[in-house]
């Protein structure tokens, strides 16, 4: 049986990797460590952990990335085994011990009678012989490879700063201080003219919001990112708030062509406008919230905009280089190139963040595969399952809007705000009607349960013939 090649022993290549043979099909795995090194990584071992050695959340029953954990052992992921092996103290969260955790990854496939392990870089797309490829070389591609992915695709570019904005589930905003309108009842061909979330501000507000910005704890740049310019000019929040106290009113916080129904006689000075994310609405983003003030600072600033007091976030912003493939255009639900379908991309370069999803990624990638080899075919993880719907948001998610352009798909984090909303809203005991924090507790206790049921059944569902 010809090699399936699989490039980049990361933590995706090296969960692709391990899919691929269990289910005994022979691999050849390309890593470039230490013929060639890259900027954040310090040994040449397998899945080698960069920039934290936690997994996060454990948590099976209230936390989305506990359910991806939870899926990925049902489906044997190498990455959680050796993980689980290799634990420390961390509360409720998943963290390792990197070096070991790495050592055993690199032991365990290394060793494998399928594995062929080839120390050497991959400059050009792979050779025509190669009918079986998965590309997991992660955020620090080698810029020959990533050059020539980018001739193959006809993208404009793959590595860049990427300022993020935050993005906040939508069940948590309130709609009693916001409300749902365009600037100006301006409609496009799929809306209503009612597309984004307004929420509202004094100039006190707007003063005290721009002192806070101003003195907000920011992230540094690592020294290889200082390197890289800002995507299309994208400027973080706090960097026009320096230009000038009114910049910000003027820009992404103008408060025009807007009314309040909740107060319609008090014209607003300044409004923060969030749009809807995904197509299930479960999520919105700040419009022009890109940032780089550290985390903490975020949540604290944020929900002081009235009607985000109690926001939830789905993602924090963030600044960093970045190299990922605008992948809703480029893959197929099986992760294939459209353009070239020998190949498929796993890991971060697909558009996913995280240790544990850029695993993931590649526990799909390595399926799919795999089966493809055997002249099988592997249908995709349910949309309602942690698999499904991370896989969803990289190759189908996200809104494409006339004003975001063709970059308004991001990386992201798995999160419920990603799942397909229930079909009845849970209640308590007597058919009670929840609100606040058990409405929310209750709700993501049945998303997981949803995604525990949907995961037994795609794994009994195994592959088809072809």
């Amino acid at each position: 049986m010809n090699p399936v090649h699989v490039i980049g022993a990361g933590l995706a290549g090296s969960e692709a990797t391990w899919q691929i043979v269990r289910q005994g099909v022979p691999v050849i795995l390309h890593e470039m460590r230490p013929v060639r090194g890259t900027e954040a990584h310090h040994t040449e071992g397998f899945a080698e952990l960069v920039c934290s050695n936690s997994f996060r959340s454990d948590d099976a029953e209230t936390n989305a990335v506990g359910v991806l954990h939870a899926e990925m052992r049902r489906a044997d992921s190498l990455i959680m085994r050796v993980a689980d092996a290799h634990r420390v103290p961390a509360g409720g969260a998943l963290a390792v011990d990197r070096d070991s955790f790495s050592q055993a990854v690199t032991q365990e496939l290394a060793n494998h009678p399928l594995v062929e392990v080839r120390r050497e870089e991959i400059t050009t797309l792979p050779p025509a012989e190669w009918d079986n490829v998965i590309i997991a070389t992660g955020p620090l591609t080698a810029p020959a490879l990533a050059q020539s992915v980018l001739e193959l695709t006809g993208e404009s570019a793959l590595a860049f700063f990427d300022a993020i904005a935050p993005i906040i589930h939508f069940d948590s905003i309130d709609m009693d201080k916001a409300w749902f309108q365009s600037r100006y009842d301006k409609s496009g061909p799929d809306s209503n003219g009612a597309d984004y979330i307004n929420c509202p501000m004094d100039q006190a507000q707007y003063s005290a919001f721009i002192d806070a910005l101003l003195e907000g704890e920011k992230v540094p740049l690592r020294d290889f990112e200082a390197k890289t310019p800002y995507f299309d000019g994208c400027l973080p929040i706090e960097v026009m708030a320096e230009r000038g106290r009114e910049t910000l009113r003027f820009g992404p916080m103008k408060p025009v062509g807007l009314t309040n129904p909740h107060a319609p006689d008090v014209k607003a000075y300044a409004i923060v406008q969030l749009r809807q994310d995904n197509k299930l609405g479960t999520l919105y983003n700040m419009v022009g919230f890109q940032t780089k003030l550290r985390h903490a600072e975020q949540v604290r600033i944020f929900r002081t905009i009235p009607g985000l007091e109690n926001a939830e976030f789905a993602r924090l912003g963030g600044l960093h280089r970045n190299t990922y493939l605008n992948s809703p255009r480029l893959l197929d639900p099986r992760l294939r190139l459209k353009a070239d379908s020998r190949l498929r991309f796993a890991g971060q370069i697909t558009g996913c963040e995280g240790y544990v999803e850029s695993a993931a990624i590649g526990l799909l990638a390595g399926r799919f595969a795999a089966a493809e080899r055997r002249g099988l075919e592997q249908a995709p993880p349910p949309p309602t399952t942690a698999l499904g719907a991370l896989l969803g948001h990289i190759t189908g998610g996200h809104i494409e809007t006339v004003d975001a352009g063709p970059r308004s798909f991001q990386p992201m984090n798995v999160n419920f705000g990603l799942f397909p909303p229930l079909a009845e809203a849970p209640r308590g005991e007597g058919g009670k009607r929840l609100r606040g924090s058990e409405k929310a507790l209750a709700r993501k206790k049945a998303l997981a349960a949803r995604a525990r049921t949907d995961m037994e059944q795609w794994l009994d569902s195994g592959n088809k013939a072809a």
